[in-house]
């Protein structure tokens, strides 16, 4: 596909493609000599080999890419040459984010919907008992991560729920982008990926085939593949032991419930949500209102958390639980890839936010939720449109984040 654009850019700016002796060659206005000749003024023609032409090349091993500026700028204006390689560039940028990242038609990224909404529990099909479910994630994915925090936090082990840690591979995963290490088998039907797990519960599946996923192993069904709904779950179930028989955090109390729905209700589109619409957004304009979100959000955490420890007062709650994954991840990959708020933010410049940070990851078993090099890195190595380069930066520390 990029070749054929290539081609059709050298078409417009008036270079002929085609063959000559067997070799793909770039011809000149003229005729086609062989071997290529080009001459300057009234000069003879000099030999040139086709691949300088082609790819820039010279005898200081020097690349130039396709040499377009300066030789075919003799032929047509190099305006035309450079809009039509711009405008070229950005329609196939523009295809891959929506495959990447479906969009509205502002050019704003509209999150997809999740299929299965089961409650532990709640509902008959799925009782609260251990060691019956089984939850599958990724250490990149934010949405994950919350799942992962409750567990630890919550102090629920693998016999009471087991999870197993994906690797995100989209080469090898045969839909999405999860798939399974040789370390880290699937304890379902020993599948290659999480296309796989899917199908296998629910034969047929064509949505989106996403992490984090908890999964009922003796019913052999899927439960739910939301993260607040799994993270609301983890929090509320007994799985067997009452309060008084094993000590659990509670991250949802009866006398916070008001204030954890309230402040959910803003740091998800402004921050959970808003770095990715940062990051996916294909218009100027979609891009400056989630930006905007993104600043208003860090903006009004810092206002918050120079009055008390945590969100919602003096204790860790849910609330806390939802924004951590993403703080964490901001300098390294929200900023500078997705652009949040400005590449040139940072948690540091929000004191008191960069206080509840280093709090949080204080606490018993956070620290162990997350490989923050790994999490970061996958963001440049797996979101091809944008990074096609592929260049990931130097890994960013806890104690470069500050800390301790």
């Amino acid at each position: 596909m990029v070749l054929r654009v290539v081609a059709s850019i050298l078409v417009v700016v008036g270079l002929g493609v085609g063959t000559c002796h067997g070799a793909f060659h770039i011809s000149s206005p003229r005729a086609c000599p062989p071997p290529l000749l080009t001459r300057t003024g009234s000069r003879p023609y000099n030999r040139v080999p086709y691949s300088t032409v082609l790819f820039g090349g010279r005898d200081d091993g020097v690349d130039k890419g396709f040499n377009l500026l300066e030789n075919a700028s003799k032929v047509v204006p190099q305006g035309a040459i450079v809009a039509t390689a711009k405008g070229s560039w950005k329609f196939i940028w523009k295809r891959m984010m929506a495959e990447l990242a479906p969009q509205d038609k502002s050019g704003s990224y509209a999150r997809p919907k999740y299929s299965f909404n089961g409650k532990i529990g709640e509902d008959a099909a799925f009782p609260d008992e251990a060691g019956r479910y089984h939850v599958y994630l990724g250490n990149p994915c934010p949405w994950c991560h919350r799942v992962r925090l409750a567990l630890a936090l919550r102090s629920i082990d693998t016999s009471e729920i087991g999870f197993t840690i994906l690797v995100d591979d989209p080469v090898k995963a045969s839909r999405g982008g999860w798939v399974f290490g040789a370390t880290d088998p699937d304890p379902l039907a020993n599948c290659r990926d999480l296309r796989e797990v899917y199908d296998a519960l629910v034969p047929g599946f064509t949505g989106r085939c996403t992490a984090p996923l908890l999964v009922d192993l003796k019913g052999r069904k899927i439960v739910s593949n939301e993260s607040s709904d799994i993270v609301r779950m983890l929090g509320k179930i007994t799985l067997g032991h009452p309060s008084n028989k094993k000590e659990r955090r509670e991250l949802y109390p009866d006398s916070l419930v008001t204030q954890i729905e309230e402040t959910n209700a803003w740091v998800y589109p402004l921050l959970n949500n808003g770095v990715y619409r940062c990051g996916f957004s294909t218009t100027q304009a979609a891009y400056d209102a989630a930006s905007a979100d993104v600043r208003k959000g860090l903006q009004q955490c810092q206002d918050i958390l120079s009055q008390q420890p945590y969100l919602c007062g003096d204790s860790f709650t849910e609330a806390d639980l939802r924004l951590l994954p993403t703080v964490l991840r901001f300098d390294a990959a929200y900023a500078p890839l997705f652009k949040a708020g400005g590449t040139h933010l940072r948690i540091r410049d929000y004191p008191a936010l960069h206080a509840w940070l280093q709090r949080c990851w204080d606490l018993d078993g956070v620290k162990e939720t997350i490989d923050l090099a790994d999490a970061n890195a996958s963001y440049y190595k797996q979101l091809f449109p944008l990074n096609p380069g592929g260049i990931i930066p130097s890994p960013v520390t806890a104690e470069q984040l500050g800390l301790s």
